[in-house]
Formats: C-alpha cells, sequence, structure tokens
C-alpha cells in the first residue's frame, strides 16, 4: 500500500505543476497540442486525486455492512479514472484537433513576447513546457515502473503484458498507465510544434493533438476493461489457483478436493474458499487441526490469501 502511494503521490506532484505550465503555454502560443495536453494534465491531476481517494478508502477496516472490508473501492476509483481519461483528456483533445484540422482553428500568437525584460519567441515556452513535462513524467513512470517490476518479481511474471492482464494492484497499474501515456503525448506534441514551426504548416499540430485525443481513449478504453474484471470479481490466474489446489488436495488426511475457489475483494486481496473431503477415521479435532494447517500454508504460500474457508464435507 504504501508504494502504491508513493506511486500516486510522485505522478500528482508532477501533474499539477505540468498541467499549469503548458496552459501557459497554450495562452502564449494557441497550439492546438499545448491546450491537449493541458487537458491531458488537468485529467492526470484530478486523476491522482481519486486514487489517494480509492486507497484511504479502501484501507478501511471490516464492519458489519463491509464484512471483507473496503478494498474493492480502489477498483472503482480507478474505473472513475479511465472515464475521466477518456471523456475530459481524450474526447477534448482529439474533438479540439479535429476541429483544427477541418475548420483552421489554429492560431500563432505574432510577434516576440515580453518576461522580465527579455523579448522571446513565444514557441520557445511550448519547448521548455514540454521538456520539463518529459522530464517529470520519466521521474513518475520510473516510480510506477518500481512498482509494477516488484509485483512481477514477486508472482513471477515475465512481461508487462501479462501483468497488465493479472495484477490487482489497479492502483499501481492505473498509474504506470497514465505516465506512460503522458510521456508519449509530451513527445507527439513537442513533435507536432517543432514540425509547425519548421515547416510553417499548422496542420502538424492540429494533427497531434488529435493523435493524443486519440490514444487517450485507446487506453483508458484498455483501462475500464482491466477494471472490469476485477469489479466483477475475478479469481486467481489459473496457474496460481492450481499451486494453492495442490497443496490443499495433497494433505495429509484429505481424500478429496471437491471444490476451490478465489476471488480478489481487494488489492492484492484474496478470498479462498474450499470444499474438502477428510478421511473418515479422522475426529472432529483431528479434521480441524488439519483446516487450520492448511489455512495457515496456503497464507503462507501465496500472501494474497487473506481469508480461507474451508468446509469439510463426508
Amino acid at each position: 500500500m504504501a508504494s502504491s502511494t508513493s506511486v500516486v503521490l510522485a505522478a500528482l506532484f508532477a501533474n499539477g505543476a505540468i498541467a499549469i505550465l503548458k496552459f501557459g503555454g497554450y495562452l502564449l502560443t494557441g497550439s492546438p497540442a499545448m491546450l491537449s495536453e493541458t487537458y491531458h494534465s488537468i485529467s492526470d491531476t484530478g486523476n491522482q486525486v481519486f486514487l489517494l481517494v480509492g486507497i484511504k478508502y479502501g484501507a478501511q477496516e471490516a464492519n458489519r455492512s463491509h464484512p471483507f472490508g473496503h478494498g474493492k473501492a480502489q477498483f472503482f476509483y480507478s474505473l472513475l479514472v479511465s472515464v475521466m481519461l477518456f471523456g475530459i483528456a481524450g474526447w477534448e483533445s482529439a474533438r479540439h484537433g479535429y476541429n483544427a484540422l477541418t475548420h483552421g482553428g489554429v492560431h500563432r500568437a505574432s510577434g516576440d513576447v515580453a518576461l522580465l525584460g527579455r523579448s522571446f519567441d513565444p514557441v520557445l515556452v511550448n519547448y521548455a513546457v514540454l521538456l520539463g513535462a518529459i522530464a517529470f513524467e520519466s521521474y513518475a513512470l520510473w516510480k510506477a515502473y518500481q512498482g509494477i517490476s516488484r509485483q512481477m518479481d514477486e508472482h513471477g511474471w515475465t512481461s508487462l503484458r501479462e501483468a497488465f492482464s493479472k495484477t490487482s494492484d489497479v492502483t499501481t497499474l492505473t498509474a504506470l498507465t497514465e505516465d506512460s501515456i503522458a510521456l508519449a503525448g509530451a513527445g507527439i506534441a513537442l513533435l507536432g510544434i517543432y514540425l509547425r514551426r519548421v515547416t510553417g504548416n499548422p496542420m502538424y499540430d492540429a494533427g497531434a493533438a488529435l493523435i493524443i485525443g486519440i490514444m487517450l481513449m485507446g487506453f483508458a478504453v484498455a483501462l475500464a476493461w482491466e477494471n472490469k474484471r476485477l469489479i466483477l470479481g475475478e479469481s486467481l490466474p489459473k496457474a496460481d489457483e492450481d499451486e494453492l489446489r495442490r497443496i490443499v488436495a495433497d494433505w495429509d488426511g484429505v481424500t478429496e478436493l471437491i471444490d476451490l475457489r478465489t476471488v480478489y475483494f481487494g488489492a492484492e486481496e484474496l478470498l479462498l474458499t474450499a470444499d474438502v473431503a477428510f478421511d473418515s477415521g479422522l475426529d472432529t479435532d483431528e479434521i480441524d487441526e488439519r483446516i487450520t494447517a492448511i489455512e495457515r500454508a496456503l497464507m503462507e504460500h501465496d500472501d494474497q490469501v487473506q481469508k480461507v474457508y474451508i468446509e469439510p464435507e463426508t
């Protein structure tokens, strides 16, 4: 949890500062790409707030109305993030870029601007802001990558694609996705503004805004899909669940594993239930001892297993 919080705080700090600088660049130059990037950073800043709320709310203790805790709050707030990423950053960026392409809504501040007694070309502000954004986003991405790498090492996942489809830590997953898109978006915006500058063709700038918007919407849909699987109650991946099945089935005194089910009830928090047939020669106390030992073994094998309910069958 501490790792996820530090990842989100790093992204919040970076995006808040960058949003202000990008908007200043847009006011000076009227660049569609800079406006798209402003939408992007404002959305990302709000998203980090949502993720922090999800972390805090999800950490609340279980109570009567929520007997398994509030862990799924992180899934819900991460879903809201994907909606914001699509609706605010993606749609508005794409719409603005498309309008600039089709209606010529691209303008540029004429002449130099004065600041602190010096005159300079306003496009230099965009270069400086975007290069700064790339530096900040690279730091935030590095923090998020550290978080997902820890999980990859812990679970034996061999690729980011596998981690994306299997992790239940949606907070780190969301931050990693956002930071990756933010870094790519800043690079695309920088290229579009540079090409407009050297060619004099404003369509490069508008096209960059459209590409950024489409990219944001695509990643938002993918992120929403990953949150959907957890909100609906996804189980542990089959290979990992089979390992837990073997532990139970091979336990001394167990004659048959009738059924075993797992479901995530929070980030890296698993509920496991099993129907187990024990040797008929065991008395009640001996069955209870074995159940306790099995529960302990399951939790030690996978620290995501937080609650275990074993039902003895005759």
